[in-house]
């Protein structure tokens, strides 16, 4: 797939061909200064190139990455052309941060590592760029109250390709919209077509069903929502009910078994209630039921779902939709958990919106380099280049 479409829509930003970027470091080079030409004493690149070799070091803070740059001048300048005087203090890094577009320089990069991996995969079967997680993340520093209050927390919306780890966009939400109304002017037909989008409970609305089969003509999208949030529904008591007929539903179990645990996953399929959920929510494939059972250390504990899906029980049967069920939550257990605990993001003391969120942005790219890599254990990588600096400019100045 060709993603320098991408960019099109990033306000009017030059789509540079494969060969002008040769290397992150490059593609840099390319995004909006959002400051002053006067008294720029640090190119945009050099300092985003700065940050990044800092955060694979493991610094998560911006005090924590000048510190560390400042330890480590003669290697950055051995290997870099910085026409600086003095490496930057922590405040320079954080005023350079304050006036990007978190949006705009995310999709740029984006696009730079869409293309990489499309190019390093060459050959594979192409289907790594098919599947969408959509998920929110709050930015804990930036407030006090998850939702509402004097100083509600900055939440972000993150549509995230399963299969290669590149967060596609990264949207903030305003304090006037909600996950619904923020994900809603980004499902265009350039993101959704020929794709399998997935979303939880909150960012599941009626329309999107409908929008996604007419207006932008491709891509399938599955809504599968917590157990209590549809525990009133008639999903519940339709599978629930040991009467019902049978005929025409399927079903499929998984058993996994490592780790010290043992987990037993159950999906069942419908398209009964097609009809019923018509008239709110447009055509759907079929509906489905999942149950997830867990022994860990003798203690047992059941997990259920319900959901539906636009994808037919013909296209997508159970053993199929339960793939796709599970790679949702790579959206939170390679993304999320990783910029939390592995880079330290819920850690990080930044206030500032601007910046934490220009800071999430570059910890996508930190993930998405540990991806493009294939690296296994990314705390074990970052320990790596904090003593191994040059290893990581290598990953940031070549092409591969």
């Amino acid at each position: 797939m060709d993603y320098t479409t991408l960019l099109e829509e990033n306000k009017g930003e030059p789509v540079c061909s494969s060969r002008q970027m040769q290397s992150l470091y490059q593609v840099c080079h390319h995004l909006r200064d959002g400051r002053k030409a006067r008294g720029r004493q640090y190119d945009l690149a050099g300092v985003l190139l700065v940050v990044v070799l800092a955060k694979l070091a493991g610094m998560s803070s911006l005090l924590a990455a000048s510190e560390w740059a400042k330890d480590q001048e003669k290697v950055i300048r051995a290997n870099v052309n910085l026409s600086w005087k003095r490496m930057p203090c922590a405040n320079t890094y954080s005023y350079v941060l304050a006036r990007l577009d978190s949006q705009q320089v995310n999709a740029h990069l984006a696009a730079w590592f869409v293309r990489q991996m499309s190019h390093q995969r060459e050959g594979e079967p192409d289907d790594q760029h098919v599947h969408l997680a959509i998920d929110g993340k709050a930015l804990k520093s930036t407030g006090e109250q998850a939702y509402g209050g004097e100083h509600p927390q900055q939440h972000l919306l993150h549509i995230y390709e399963a299969e290669t780890g590149v967060v596609l966009q990264q949207i903030p939400i305003g304090s006037k919209t909600n996950e619904v109304g923020a994900l809603k002017p980004f499902l265009t037909e350039v993101t959704c077509k020929g794709r399998v989008i997935t979303v939880d409970a909150a960012q599941s609305y009626h329309e999107m069903t409908r929008l996604v089969r007419t207006s932008w003509r491709g891509g399938d999208s599955h809504h599968q929502g917590q157990y209590t949030c549809c525990s009133r529904g008639p999903r519940t008591v339709f599978f629930e009910d040991p009467q019902a007929d049978q005929s025409t539903w399927q079903s499929y179990t998984q058993l996994d078994k490592g780790h010290g645990r043992l987990e037993r996953r159950s999906i069942m399929s419908s398209p009964d209630l097609n009809g019923l959920f018509f008239k709110d929510w447009g055509e759907i494939g079929q509906v489905f039921r999942l149950q997830r059972e867990r022994t860990i250390k003798g203690k047992h504990s059941c997990e259920v779902r319900y959901g539906l899906t636009t994808l037919s029980l013909r296209h997508c049967p159970p053993e199929r939709l339960l793939h796709y069920l599970r790679a949702h939550w790579k959206v939170e257990n390679h993304l999320h958990w990783h910029r939390d605990a592995t880079l330290g993001e819920d850690r990080c003391r930044v206030r500032f919106i601007p910046v934490m969120e220009m800071l999430a942005v570059l910890n996508n790219v930190v993930l998405s380099l540990m991806h493009l890599h294939r690296v296994s254990t990314v705390a074990r990588q970052l320990r790596r280049f904090a003593s191994h600096p040059e290893e990581a400019l290598a990953w940031l100045l070549q092409d591969f």
